[in-house]
């Protein structure tokens, strides 16, 4: 009996201290506050870049979106801007063809659109693993884009949706010629999904992504619903890459079919990888130091800017193998060590 008991008492104490874990890592940290402050700050250092901001604001949605799959659920994909194009497509075909220029309403008619696509696709296309889901998934992104160009009298094919007008946001706040409106705008659509994605990923449900990504095999031994977790998660991510699409056609007032391009899904993956995967905030710092740098690259040289570009990845993977992100957190601990030392 008391061997019993002692073996209790040790399953109570575990599932203690992994609730005690779990709630930890749920709380907001003090660190966490800076990138906010720096977004914010911003808007008052730069107030004429408002519209290059807003772009970058879209692009961490977007990378976010990735990370959700790619950093948490392990999922490897070449062709996540379809429901960044879905999303773009939706609320531009809402307004030029249907007069639903609302944007708020926009935003989460996309996400159902974009979640919606992205559970009938990964139904069926995350039974497969590697190269194969790969190429599934950059064929599908293709073969919206090619629909799209198939009845270019209804999407504008690649002259694409321009001139699109929305009402002011919420009734009262007109969009202003510098675009410190929508930057704003942007941010707090941010905000709502970065809270929503993070309690995503500190979650059971996150941490048994968690474990997919890590050994598949072992969460199908222990009775893991894996395909259907895949599947949830990967709607998700759309649902959230087809909002950062809606934001992307209301800050610019167009859109093309090049939303679709392979281009898109390349590129955010590399602004995810250079920040950081599976880290959240990684997926801040990759877009915001890519986009920055590609700025002023282009700049500087229109024709070989993407040579820095390539040196900047090339350095990134051979000294950052975390991102950016994880060589400052391994500074600031080598910093930490070297100040505790008598």
């Amino acid at each position: 009996m008391a061997v019993s008991d002692t073996a209790t008492t040790d399953r109570k104490l575990t599932r203690e201290r992994a609730a005690e874990y779990l709630l930890r890592r749920h709380r907001f940290q003090p660190a966490e506050v800076l990138p906010w402050l720096i977004a914010l700050a911003v808007y008052f250092i730069f107030p004429d870049r408002m519209t290059f901001g807003s772009q970058v604001v879209v692009m961490v949605i977007f990378a976010l979106s990735l990370d959700l799959i790619l950093g948490y659920a392990g999922i490897v994909t070449l062709g996540h801007a379809a429901f960044f194009g879905i999303g773009a497509y939706t609320v531009g075909l809402g307004a030029a063809r249907a007069g639903w220029t609302e944007p708020i309403s926009g935003l989460f008619a996309a996400a159902i659109v974009s979640g919606f696509v992205g559970f009938i696709t990964g139904w069926f296309l995350l039974r497969y693993r590697g190269l194969t889901l790969l190429m599934l998934t950059l064929a599908t992104a293709i073969m919206l884009q090619e629909a799209g160009n198939l009845r270019s009298d209804f999407s504008g094919g690649y002259d694409g949706l321009p001139g699109l007008e929305f009402k002011p946001l919420l009734g009262a706040f007109q969009y202003d010629l510098y675009g410190r409106v929508y930057y704003l705008y942007a941010l707090a659509v941010l905000a709502v999904v970065f809270y929503f994605v993070r309690r995503i990923v500190h979650s059971p449900f996150g941490q048994a992504l968690t474990g997919i990504r890590e050994n598949v095999q072992r969460m199908h031994t222990i009775g893991s619903p894996v395909h259907r977790r895949r599947v949830t998660v990967y709607s998700i991510a759309a649902a959230v890459a087809g909002v950062a699409g809606a934001l992307f056609t209301q800050t610019n007032a167009y859109v093309t079919l090049t939303v679709f391009d392979f281009d898109n899904s390349a590129k955010v993956m590399v602004m995810l990888i250079l920040g950081g995967t599976a880290r959240l905030y990684g997926a801040f710092v990759g877009p915001m130091v890519y986009m920055v740098l590609e700025d002023h690259l282009s700049k500087l040289s229109p024709t070989f800017w993407q040579f820095g570009i390539g040196l900047l990845l090339v350095l990134a993977v051979l000294f950052a193998r975390r991102g950016l992100l994880g060589l400052v957190e391994d500074l600031g601990q080598y910093l930490s060590k070297k100040g505790a030392k008598p």
